[in-house]
């Protein structure tokens, strides 16, 4: 709402009515003093320390390393094999206790059938735990 400045020409007025903008700025600064104590408040809990079952070294097994190619080649710890030598070294694997961690490592341009297969291989051979070899990203990304 304009008010005239008690010039009767009828013109427009060259000044900005801030009486809106003030009030505006007066609510969300309320609105701001209100909820900011509230995002501070914070529940106090006691958490539970864990505790970790170490192990002895004898019973540490070394993880088991696949690679697969772009080409769909397998190798075995870094040594050539094929899919029936992988298979029948993951049902050995398989048997012992405790089992060892299967990591499966690919190439960056692997067709992810290829790695499926791999993965589909070792749970169909009873293998419980498999994960997947990244390169961790370079630090400044």
């Amino acid at each position: 709402m304009a008010f005239s400045s008690g010039n009767d020409s009828g013109g427009p007025m060259a000044e900005i009515n801030v009486t809106p903008l003030v009030d505006v700025m007066l609510v969300l600064l309320i609105i701001f003093m209100i909820t900011t104590p509230l995002m501070n408040h914070k529940v106090k809990v006691q958490l539970p320390e864990a505790t970790l079952d170490q192990k002895p070294e004898r019973d540490k097994v070394p993880p088991v390393t696949i690679a697969v190619t772009e080409r769909g080649e397998l190798f075995w710890n870094d040594e050539p094999s094929t899919r029936q030598l992988i298979e029948s070294k993951l049902s050995v694997e398989a048997q012992r206790d405790p089992q060892p961690v299967i990591n499966i490592r690919a190439d960056k341009t692997t067709k992810y059938r290829l790695v499926n297969d791999v993965v589909k291989v070792a749970q169909a051979q009873g293998m419980r735990k498999v994960g997947f070899i990244t390169t961790p990203p370079k630090k400044g990304q």
